[in-house]
């Protein structure tokens, strides 16, 4: 049984639409008021709410503004009820967040008929919610114990053959033993890095301060430190022949370490999911006070729909490829532009080319052309 939260003031009007949805099989929370309002909606989170628009001490618009900033109340669908039908105060209202008008007089119909529409859409939203939890578990599930197992088995494999045949081993044994061990511990390491650092993210996205003190920071693109963790990048993956640079300076909204963490995750992705041989391309531009930084690879890329379903824990097609790596990069790097003010878009035509580019706030444009940086192939211009 759906439960509907009725704020009005006018206590005929209420009784008629309590009288009227209670026939309907509906369960009713009533309100006289705006604030009794938001505080019922707080405490019975109904399924839907009708509310009045001109309504002492709290008005619809300041009912529907505080509903939107608290996460338990924000995605309750609301309908105004009103008696001006002017399309400024319609506009004024969807802008704010609103699902529906309805005009006073209205008909059971309309009302019945209004209540429907946002209840089925509101099922339908939960039903996709639940589909991508679902297929967010499915990904955890599948990613997690195979990307710590993986490294972990190596581990406490060979330390086990350490511990009781050392002996036996000859020194060159023991060494690449040792070695498999460390790069074992170092992947492992490395992932539960990225799993904090989301985490993190994930917290600070909920804190105004924070949010505002990182947006407050700057650092000069491109510099050192984002050069060599490009080289170092191509380097660790072999591929230093296949990274082109087209790099323009910009002092961009950010601190370098931010920033580091994007080129870091994003080249490493382009990396892992493209062909040895084939080019990766990093290129920054300046445009509209903007720091547009793309990164391109030809490999195997992802269809549109796997774009629309990019969340954390989830790696494509992983029981075909059976590539390592959680797929936190893209969503790290993803998070820390929008934190930032900036956007984060891919574009991506399987198995030719696809794009993440992310746009950042610049707050400065260097125009010294002789501080630009390309580097392709074995060539390197500063």
């Amino acid at each position: 049984m759906n439960k509907i939260l009725v704020i009005e003031d006018d206590i005929n009007v209420r009784q008629n639409i309590l009288d009227l949805l209670e026939c309907e099989g509906f369960n009713i929370v009533e309100a006289d008021n705006g604030l009794v309002g938001v505080q019922l909606a707080q405490e019975e989170i109904p399924d839907l709410i009708l509310c009045d628009v001109m309504m002492p001490e709290l008005d619809g618009y300041g009912v529907l503004k505080t509903l939107r900033q608290r996460p338990e109340t924000a995605i309750i669908p609301v309908i105004f009820l009103t008696a001006r039908s002017d399309k400024t105060d319609f506009r004024q209202g969807m802008e704010m967040g609103a699902d529906d008008y309805i005009v006073k007089p209205f008909t059971r119909k309309d009302l019945l008929a209004a209540i429907a529409c946002r209840l089925e859409k509101n099922i339908t939203i939960k039903n996709e919610n639940q589909r991508r939890l679902d297929n967010l578990r499915n990904s955890i599930a599948l990613s997690l114990p195979h990307e710590m197992r993986t490294p972990l088995n190596g581990i406490l494999g060979f330390s086990q053959i350490l511990k009781e045949e050392s002996d036996s081993l000859d020194s060159q044994t023991i060494k690449e033993m040792a070695e498999f061990i460390y790069v074992s511990g170092e992947r492992l390491f490395e992932l539960i890095q990225k799993f904090l650092t989301y985490a993190e993210l994930e917290i600070i996205r909920t804190d105004p301060e924070q949010i505002e003190f990182l947006q407050s920071q700057t650092t000069i693109f491109p510099n050192l430190g984002i050069i060599e963790i490009l080289s170092d990048k191509a380097k660790k993956a072999g591929r230093e022949a296949d990274l082109e640079l087209e790099l323009y300076p910009c002092q961009v909204n950010i601190s370098t370490a931010k920033l580091a963490k994007i080129v870091e995750e994003l080249v490493d992705n382009a990396f892992k999911f493209s062909p040895q041989g084939s080019l990766v391309q990093v290129k920054g531009q300046v445009i509209d006070n903007q720091l547009i930084l793309s990164f391109i690879d030809h490999g195997r890329g992802i269809t549109a729909a796997q774009i629309a379903e990019l969340g954390a824990y989830q790696q494509f097609e992983r029981k075909l490829y059976e590539q390592q790596g959680s797929g936190l990069g893209l969503m790290i790097a993803k998070s820390i532009t929008e934190i930032h003010g900036g956007k984060f878009k891919i574009k991506s035509k399987p198995q030719e080319k696809t794009v993440v580019q992310v746009m950042l706030p610049c707050s400065q444009i260097i125009e010294d052309s002789r501080q630009n940086i390309c580097y392709q192939k074995s060539s390197n211009c500063v």
